[in-house]
């Protein structure tokens, strides 16, 4: 290499080097990425229908629970007295006492049926196994007010297709008056309610009964077990999420009860029953609220129900917590 050439790279190497440190220095900033705003248009209309249809209703609930009412114009500010009032009445006693009635018989009745049709319709193979599951889930389809009327037909004295059935099958209720009779008024609403809800929880059950790991079954048989021990340590264990849900769901629907009373007894001398008798938690808010005209009476009473069911529910999800984790 002769003098020149080192010369001319001598002299490249400063300006090169110069030119890495310039890029160097220089700082690539990241972008910020662009907010679009089109998620939150079409999230509007749904915030827009919650705030007006759930959000002001609710607020406007707690706000009417401490004033009592003369209508939708007249008002006053009462604070507590409205729950004092409705936990002091008597009537109020009757409509709870009417409910708990009706949920416990649909946890004791209603749904020990349910299972029992489901694993009844789980465990044949036939091709007639879809039309009884749709035979049995129909009834829940018509809804709770064509039920009542059908049920009021039904049970009429002496003429009544279900006051002939049970005389035929025991020889008594032929001249039976199911919706006279304080004390058969809610046992008649529960009997509705069976044919009614007892296909739409079974649908339900047989959903589980058929997620159920089949290799645990058999091998549960194998070791010896018998159908009742693979029920209760096999099969519970496996459907007992569903069966959480289901037994809360009834629940809150037990305590919701209103259409199916009130249009059952409408042929009677009042659509809460003789003696109130078919009065419900909802029947007695529905009294209040339309036909005395008290809305914050039946705000109270509403808040109260809000509380009842969440309080049952948490209760039942609690039982439910600790069964299944000793099962």
């Amino acid at each position: 290499m002769t003098s020149s050439e080192l010369t001319t790279t001598a002299g490249t190497l400063p300006a090169s080097a110069s030119g890495l440190h310039r890029s160097s220095s220089i700082v690539h900033r990241p972008t910020r990425p662009r907010v679009s705003r089109w998620p939150y248009f079409f999230l509007a209309p749904y915030a827009l229908i919650t705030a007006v249809f759930f959000l002001y209703p609710l607020g406007y609930a707690l706000v009417l629970a401490f004033r009592q009412t003369a209508g939708p114009a007249r008002s006053a500010y009462v604070g507590w007295s409205n729950f004092s009032f409705v936990l002091g009445d008597p009537d109020f006693h009757t409509a709870l006492w009417n409910t708990t009635f009706f949920a416990v018989c649909s946890l004791v009745l209603q749904l020990p049926l349910s299972l029992g049709l489901a694993m009844l319709l789980n465990s044949k193979q036939d091709r007639t196994k879809a039309f009884f599951r749709l035979a049995i889930f129909a009834p829940n389809l018509v809804g709770q007010v064509f039920v009542g009327i059908l049920f009021s037909i039904l049970f009429t004295p002496r003429y009544g297709m279900f006051n002939q059935f049970l005389d035929a099958l025991t020889g008594w209720g032929l001249q039976q008056q199911w919706l006279a009779d304080p004390s058969l008024v809610m046992p008649a609403v529960v009997i509705a309610s069976l044919w009614m809800y007892v296909g739409f929880n079974m649908v339900y059950f047989l959903a589980a009964l058929q997620g159920v790991d089949q290799s645990l079954v058999e091998a549960a048989r194998i070791d010896g077990a018998g159908p009742r021990q693979v029920f209760f340590n096999v099969t519970m264990p496996a459907i007992a999420p569903v069966a959480t849900f289901v037994v809360v769901t009834s629940t809150i629907g037990s305590f919701q009860l209103f259409e199916l009373p009130y249009a059952l007894l409408q042929i009677t001398t009042s659509p809460y029953g003789t003696k109130f008798s078919g009065l419900t938690i909802v029947g007695y808010l529905y009294m209040h609220a339309f036909d005395n005209g008290d809305l914050g009476t039946a705000a109270a009473v509403g808040w109260l129900l809000t509380l009842l069911i969440l309080v049952v529910s948490l209760i039942q999800i609690r039982i439910s917590s600790r069964f299944g984790s000793h099962t």
